[in-house]
C-alpha cells in the first residue's frame, strides 16, 4: 500500500513526479496546442475516448500537475484550475445547476460570491436562499426545495472570520440528497481538509495563501469523489444522463468517481473558457511549495495581533477564532487545531470614521483589495469589497459598517504591532 504523504511533503513534491532526464521543477508548457500523427488520434480525444492534451483551454500539462498537487493536499480524487477563484465558485455550482434550479448558501461568504449567487446567477435562472450558518439544522433544512442542487459555505468566512460547522452542514446537505461545497481559501488544506468532515467538493481562490505573493489570480476545484450522483440520478441529470455534445456519453458511467471534474473541464471550460495561464500555474506552484511554512507564520503573527487588539481600549470588538473568548473558538479547535488563518476582523470605537482614519494612518500595512499574501494589508469591506450590498445584505453577510479586515503578513510581528500602535495614536 502506498504511504500517504504528509501535507508538507505534498506542498513541495506533490503533483509532479519527474522521470529520468525530466525537469525537476514543474515545467511551463507555454503552448496553446499539441500535435498528433493521425486524424483518428485527434478524433478520439474530442470524443473523450482517449486521454491527452490537444488545446490548453481545456487542459495543459503545467496546469494539470498543479491541480493534482492541490487535489492531493485536499485528499480528493481529481482537481482542476480556473483563471480565478470567482470562476471556481461559478463552475462548482454551475456544474450542478441549470435554469430553474435552486442553491442554498451560507449568508456569511465573500461579497463577490454573494453577488454572483444573488444577482448574476439569478439572471441565469438559478435561485439562491441565504441562511444563517449558525442556525439549527432544522431551520437551515427548511430552506431546501425539491429543485435544490447544493449547499455552499466557507470554512472561514471572508471578511467576518466565522468558522463553518462543516459536519453539521454535511449532515444537512446529505439529508436532502445534495453535495456540500466548501470554499477552503482562508484555511487552506494545511489547516483544514473539509473532505475529512463530510464535504464533497472544495473550491479555492488560489490567488490568496496558495499563491501567497500576490503575483497571479487563480482558482481551483477539487472533488472528493465520495458523493453518489447515481443514487440521486434524477436530481443531477447533467452527470447521470447522456450528454448530446459528446455523442450521448454519460459522465458517471464513463468516468466513475472522476465524473464531476471531467464534466466541469470538458463541458464548462470548453464553453466558458476561464482557463488558467500555464505561467500563472507555475507561479502558483512556487507558492504552494512554501504554503505549509507561511501559513504557520501567518497564524502565529495573527494570534499575537489579535491578542493585542482584544486588550486595547480603543478597539470595540475583535473576531478571530484563535482567541479563547471568540464565539467560534470551539469550532476552530475542532476543525482548525493547528491554526485558522492570518485574517482578523475588528472594529474601533468611533465607528466607520475612526476605521477610515486608522487605515489611512498605517505605514507598514497597505490598503489593498487583496488579502492573504506575505505582506500585511488592510481593507474596509463596507466601503470596498462589499460596497455593492445594501445595509440589510451587509448585516446578513456579517459585515458591520465599522469592520476592518486586517490580513496579517509574515513580517516580523513586532514591526506589525508597532505600525498598529502608531496608527491608533499610541
Amino acid at each position: 500500500m502506498t504511504k500517504r504523504l504528509k501535507p508538507a511533503t505534498l506542498c513541495v513534491q506533490g503533483g509532479w513526479n519527474p522521470k529520468r532526464g525530466e525537469s525537476r521543477v514543474v515545467p511551463i508548457c507555454q503552448s496553446t496546442t499539441f500535435k498528433y500523427e493521425t486524424s483518428e488520434q485527434m478524433a478520439r480525444l474530442f470524443d473523450l475516448e482517449d486521454a491527452g492534451y490537444f488545446y490548453t483551454r481545456l487542459q495543459n500539462p503545467t496546469c494539470d500537475a498543479v491541480a493534482a498537487k492541490i487535489a492531493a493536499l485536499e485528499g480528493g480524487v481529481a482537481g482542476m484550475l480556473t483563471s480565478s477563484g470567482q470562476a471556481a465558485s461559478f463552475f462548482a455550482v454551475l456544474n450542478l445547476c441549470s435554469a430553474g434550479d435552486h442553491l442554498v448558501s451560507s449568508a456569511t461568504i465573500y461579497g463577490g460570491t454573494y453577488n454572483l449567487f444573488a444577482v448574476t446567477m439569478k439572471k441565469m435562472g438559478v435561485e439562491v436562499t441565504f441562511v444563517d450558518q449558525d442556525a439549527s439544522e432544522g431551520e437551515i433544512g427548511r430552506a431546501f426545495r425539491p429543485n435544490t442542487k447544493a449547499l455552499f459555505g466557507e470554512t472561514i468566512s471572508n471578511p467576518g472570520v466565522e468558522v463553518l460547522d462543516i459536519e453539521k452542514f454535511a449532515r444537512i446537505a446529505h439529508g436532502h440528497g445534495v453535495p456540500l461545497i466548501v470554499d477552503n481559501t482562508f484555511a487552506t488544506p494545511v489547516n483544514c481538509r473539509p473532505f475529512e468532515w463530510g464535504a464533497d467538493i472544495v473550491t479555492h481562490s488560489t490567488t490568496k495563501y496558495m499563491d501567497g505573493h500576490a503575483t497571479s489570480v487563480g482558482g481551483a476545484i477539487v472533488d472528493s469523489g465520495n458523493f453518489d450522483w447515481e443514487a440521486h440520478a434524477d436530481r443531477f441529470p447533467g452527470l447521470t444522463q447522456p450528454d448530446p455534445s459528446y455523442h450521448g456519453l454519460t459522465y458517471t458511467k464513463a468516468f466513475g468517481r472522476n465524473a464531476y471534474i471531467t464534466k466541469a473541464v470538458v463541458q464548462l471550460m470548453r464553453d466558458l473558457g476561464s482557463s488558467p495561464a500555464p505561467m500563472n500555474a507555475f507561479l502558483l506552484n512556487l507558492g504552494l511549495e512554501t504554503l505549509h511554512l507561511r501559513v504557520q507564520r501567518h497564524c502565529q503573527n495573527a494570534l499575537r495581533v489579535a491578542e493585542y487588539l482584544s486588550g486595547n481600549d480603543k478597539v470595540a470588538w475583535v473576531s478571530y477564532p484563535g482567541l479563547p473568548g471568540d464565539r467560534y473558538h470551539a469550532l476552530a479547535r475542532k476543525y482548525l487545531p493547528d491554526g485558522s488563518c492570518g485574517v482578523i476582523a475588528f472594529g474601533l470605537r468611533g465607528g466607520r470614521d475612526e476605521a477610515i482614519r486608522f487605515m489611512d494612518s498605517l505605514k507598514l500595512a497597505a490598503i489593498v483589495t487583496h488579502v492573504a499574501d506575505a505582506r500585511t494589508s488592510v481593507l474596509h469591506p463596507a466601503s470596498h469589497t462589499h460596497r455593492q450590498l445594501s445595509d440589510e445584505q451587509l448585516r446578513e453577510a456579517g459585515v458591520a459598517p465599522d469592520l476592518i479586515r486586517l490580513s496579517v503578513g509574515i513580517e516580523d510581528v513586532e514591526d506589525i504591532l508597532d505600525d498598529i500602535r502608531q496608527a491608533l495614536g499610541e
